[in-house]
């Protein structure tokens, strides 16, 4: 009977990404496989799209200030653990593995209080609250990268094999399916799968400069920013399904630094200017230190990112070919490992070490 493994990773493309990555690991070897997330997220579409039931439980964000909603947490979050705790029974759960966010807490807990082994994947390099949480309950860790902030081997960051295809035949796809010239630098912008209104708008600001230096942009705005009319060289959209075929035509990439985004640019081999999110603990620009140090990117802060700015870098790297060539061989030099794999192995040896 094939063991039955439980992935919990949702909210953003972030969290769920990983989490589907390492799910097809597990589908190749032979596990059956669902995710566990909630209607708030993208993996309503993400998870179904790439073929893996997907259960769902209540979200329970956590007040960041003292409110009505913190005196409900305590009711809301044993709601939601008894939902978890009847899904991996249902389900015959054999192991759990998490990668953070609202719904990795409840499947640390629940897998606890059931005796399933449970895996606790850092993405970042400064791990979150659910992820400490799942550390302190006895899971066990794995690592993006050192020094997160929780113990555990470093594996590195588990990514969807679809991004590995033939990159002449995506080129191909790429210019096909968005109309672009095969003989103009393309600089492909996004702000990760809910945008970025900054980014956006420095977008808007310095678009008919890089369109005059004979640079054409591709644009994901985000499903909930509004979409900017499309004009020659420019192709703007609310989401990028086919990112394989972006990434193959794509001679530099203007993003966030999430941990998956500077992974997978790193993986296509693409230089990149990285404006880490202004928000958090600044785990953003520590995701990106390493290939911004090495000389494959750039990092400029959110407020110092505006029309200029955006036009600027992208017109001194993708005009200067020698600057060019020599961000994408540090790049291409970096070399990522096989995480998903060897993630899939750990838990396989663990439900098999369980049943």
């Amino acid at each position: 009977m094939s063991p039955h493994i439980i992935v919990a990773g949702g909210g953003t493309a972030g969290h769920i990404e990983p989490a589907l990555a390492v799910a097809e690991a597990l589908k190749e070897r032979g596990a059956t496989v669902a995710a566990l997330g909630t209607t708030r997220g993208l993996e309503t579409t993400l998870v179904p799209q790439r073929g893996f039931q997907l259960e769902l439980i209540d979200p329970v964000p956590v007040p960041r200030k003292p409110s009505v909603d913190l005196f409900k947490l305590p009711g809301r979050l044993i709601k939601t653990i008894r939902q978890t705790r009847n899904i991996l029974k249902a389900y015959h759960a054999d192991a759990v593995i998490g990668f953070g966010g609202y719904v990795s807490a409840p499947a640390y807990i629940a897998a606890r209080s059931l005796k399933i082994p449970f895996f606790v994947h850092e993405a970042n390099a400064s791990a979150g609250m659910a992820n400490k949480l799942g550390i302190r309950l006895g899971g066990t860790g794995l690592n993006a990268v050192a020094d997160s902030g929780i113990p555990g081997e470093v594996v590195g960051i588990p990514l969807r094999q679809s991004l590995k295809e033939d990159p002449v035949i995506a080129r191909q796809r790429a210019l096909n399916t968005w109309g672009l010239d095969a003989n103009k630098p393309t600089v492909l912008v996004t702000g990760g799968s809910q945008g970025a209104a900054s980014l956006n708008r420095a977008v808007a600001g310095g678009i008919d400069r890089v369109l005059a230096a004979g640079i054409q942009v591709l644009h994901s705005v985000g499903k909930k920013n509004s979409l900017p009319d499309a004009k020659a060289g420019y192709v703007p959209l609310s989401y990028i399904n086919d990112m394989a075929a972006a990434y193959a035509v794509a001679d530099l990439i203007v993003c966030r630094a999430g941990a998956m985004t500077v992974a997978e640019n790193t993986q296509a081999g693409v230089p990149a200017v990285y404006i880490p999110l202004p928000h958090g603990n600044g785990e953003q620009g520590r995701n990106a230190t390493a290939i911004v140090e090495a000389g494959g990117a750039r990092i400029i802060q959110d407020a110092d990112f505006d029309g200029d700015a955006f036009a600027t870098q992208v017109t001194e790297i993708l005009g200067n070919q020698e600057t060019l060539e020599k961000m994408r061989a540090v790049v291409r030099g970096s070399g990522l490992g096989n995480a998903s794999a060897v993630i899939a192995g750990k838990i396989l040896a663990a439900a098999e070490h369980q049943g």
